[in-house]
């Protein structure tokens, strides 16, 4: 061993130079890609989404970490997934013409600022804070979800009272189709059709029951099938037409795009 520590090195280790340095292009186009200014709106209007959504997890994790005595404390995976997203902001300002605003600045031109609250305070104070007034945003994506959860219930059942060959389950998706009907409170279309399964719900659900015993699977009759094949395509259509009853909470988001047109 002693022998071994007094020989010379067959050879030094080359010390790192800024020259050999590799870019990260993961998530750069393979192709460069020129926005017009109307893109860059809606491209910083998604992230905006993005960031903003990842302040209020961060807010709640302070939340709850405040319940249990617990000092809040930001999370590094928070600060790293939040200056990533600001990074793509400033490079989509890239594409508009000189002088490249700030994006601050750019987001008070365009009006984001006023539905991103949140967004515009981390970017310039770099600290995740709640807002005392409900941001306009806020019910957008909760509200999406919901008509998501109408539109793939309702296919989901006019699927499976043609094609399953048991509907053994039919009454519970029934169910839950109305309650998700009895959350949009002043759509007059969709209290209507909650009437309709009120008035069918008790005697679609007793014709669905067999004989203890019985080795027959529950089907529906004829009827109830087109009654709820009807009651189903009414959801699909009327969702998918988006009228203005269903756009009270979508319309900040609208707006701006409206105004890009």
């Amino acid at each position: 061993m002693a022998a071994v520590s007094r020989t010379e090195p067959l050879c030094q280790p080359c010390h790192y130079h800024a020259n050999f340095k590799v870019e990260i292009n993961l998530k750069k186009p393979l192709q460069p890609v020129h926005l017009s200014s109307e893109q860059v709106a809606l491209e910083v209007f998604s992230l905006c989404c993005q960031l903003d959504l990842l302040i209020r997890a961060q807010v709640h994790q302070f939340q709850e970490q405040l319940q249990h005595d617990i000092s809040p404390i930001e999370s590094d995976s928070f600060h790293k997934q939040g200056a990533e997203i600001i990074n793509r902001m400033n490079q989509c300002l890239e594409h508009l013409p000189e002088p490249i605003p700030q994006i601050e600045d750019y987001l008070d031109s365009v009006g984001l600022s006023t539905m991103f609250p949140r967004v515009e305070i981390f970017i310039i104070h770099g600290r995740p804070v709640d807002m005392l007034e409900r941001p306009p945003m806020d019910d957008y994506f909760p509200y999406i979800t919901k008509l998501n959860q109408l539109l793939v219930l309702s296919q989901q059942l006019e699927d499976d009272v043609q094609h399953l060959g048991s509907h053994k389950y039919i009454a519970h998706q029934l169910s839950v189709l109305y309650q998700v009907l009895g959350s949009f409170k002043s759509m007059k279309t969709f209290l209507l059709l909650k009437k309709d399964i009120e008035a069918n719900f008790k005697a679609l659900k007793i014709s669905l029951t067999t004989d203890q015993g019985s080795k027959q699977e529950p089907q529906l009759p004829a009827p109830y099938i087109s009654w709820i094949l009807q009651l189903t395509h009414n959801i699909i259509s009327t969702v998918s037409a988006l009228p203005d009853e269903l756009t009270d909470d979508l319309k900040p988001a609208m707006s701006f795009a409206a105004t890009l047109s």
